[in-house]
């Protein structure tokens, strides 16, 4: 368990805050690049870390997220109008281009010089893959642009969605590095979902219900290993990347596409749930494709128009009762996305950690707070920068393997974390 000092300390990401302050110091995912499709489009309300924002893309395709606010008298830019390389209030036509200078403000004469003197709070918005990213920290310590895999494979191999998360960002990441509630939650699923079905490692989940965690640090964060049992005196190992500050790669299943997610703190009460699948070697199928827009796999249908889950906390996640009595759907709600957000939510907006009583096969999630916590005390009392913004560890994957029970998996899956062009995925 945590004290209520270091539960603070952990879900509060707003300005001036320790763990706000630890993530301005990364790359994070902003938008799709479809929300703003096109030179001098609509622009895009964005909120994260507590900030409201917004992006928009101007007439020569330069993308730009700033204050959402027009510091004349408060309106907000999303009603501007996008036009000739800026975005102008609809108020008394102040101008603002990409980087949050102001162009012109009418009213004033232009030899007055008043319009340098104004200036919006904007960070840089990059497309790398099908999402674009910002980084909003310090410019002097902003790192290289992202080079996660799934960004960096041909488009026809990759597949990324988001939705709306109504809970505090920790306790939606800390389900996605507990590999233990898998054949519980999610068990009628790996049966069924045409993205992780007739994987032989759907066997080991369910032979062995008690898995045991060894976890290791890794350069950017951690890995966690969950182990079972197997056949000739081997063990199934299925290993977690987590990369700070909340990079997720859940491990594979036979040649199924790879995925994982990023928590994105929108407030301390919200986070945007990123959900990516991709295959290294081979463009995702019609079919496979096709099940990710369904909502299966890691991914949710969204209420059109938006990305609140159809299946959400208004209507009880469309739990079936009756399904879940007669086995059909072991949790009662459809679909691996839901089943994750209905419990993590069901906790309340931030959850009281000071009344846990964690186990083993958490031990995961307990190094990763520690982590977090001592990355965040370095940053604010020593200005030193935190793990995970170096490109080598997001050069990693998941793994699954089958091991010689005398070999420990930092030995025996070292290869199959690292990621490399063209070479196939460790999978069982």
């Amino acid at each position: 368990m945590l004290r209520k000092d270091q539960n603070d300390l952990v879900t509060e990401t707003g300005p001036g805050t320790p763990m706000g302050n630890l993530f301005r110091c990364y790359w994070m995912p902003a938008l799709h690049a479809e929300e703003l499709p096109e030179n001098d489009c609509p622009p895009v309300r964005v909120k994260l870390l507590s900030e409201r924002l917004v992006a928009f893309r101007d007439s020569e395709g330069r993308y730009g997220l700033m204050d959402e606010f027009c510091p004349h008298r408060g309106v907000s830019l999303w009603f501007g109008r996008n036009e000739e390389c800026g975005l102008r209030c609809p108020y008394h036509g102040w101008k603002f281009d990409v980087e949050g200078n102001c162009m012109q403000v009418p009213s004033e004469p232009v030899e007055s010089g008043y319009a340098r003197k104004i200036k919006l709070t904007a960070y840089p918005l990059v497309k790398c893959g099908d999402v674009l990213w910002t980084y909003m920290g310090p410019k002097e310590h902003q790192p290289p642009l992202p080079e996660w895999e799934f960004a960096t494979v041909p488009s026809e191999q990759t597949f990324t969605s988001k939705r709306i998360q109504e809970c505090n960002w920790l306790q939606a990441m800390e389900g996605g590095i507990d590999s233990s509630h898998v054949s519980w939650l999610h068990r009628g699923n790996v049966v069924s979902d045409p993205l992780f079905k007739g994987a032989k490692g759907n066997e080991y989940n369910f032979g062995d219900l008690a898995p045991v965690f060894e976890v290791v640090e890794a350069p950017g964060g951690l890995y966690i290993g969950a182990r079972r049992n197997a056949e000739n005196d081997q063990y199934y190992w299925r290993i977690t990347p987590w990369v700070m500050p909340s990079y997720t790669a859940v491990a594979p299943r036979a040649d199924h596409p790879m995925h994982g997610h990023f928590w994105i703190p929108i407030d301390d009460e919200n986070c945007w749930a990123w959900s990516y699948d991709y295959h290294p070697t081979r463009a995702l199928t019609v079919a496979e494709r096709q099940a990710m827009k369904d909502g299966y796999g890691i991914h949710s249908k969204n209420i059109p128009g938006t990305y609140r889950p159809i299946a959400n906390k208004d209507n009880d996640y469309l739990m079936d009762r009756q399904a879940q009595k007669d086995g059909t759907e072991y949790s009662g709600i459809r679909g691996i996305a839901i089943q994750d957000s209905s419990l993590q939510e069901s906790m309340g907006p931030i959850v009281d950690r000071t009344k846990e009583n964690l186990v083993g096969c958490d031990n995961g999630i307990i190094m990763a707070r520690s982590r977090l916590m001592k990355a965040a005390r370095d940053l604010a009392e020593k200005g030193k920068m935190p793990p995970g913004r170096d490109l080598e560890h997001q050069r990693i994957r998941s793994a699954a393997v089958l091991l010689p029970r005398s070999v420990s998996y930092e030995d025996g899956a070292k290869e199959a974390l690292i990621a490399r062009e063209g070479k196939a995925q460790a999978t069982v």
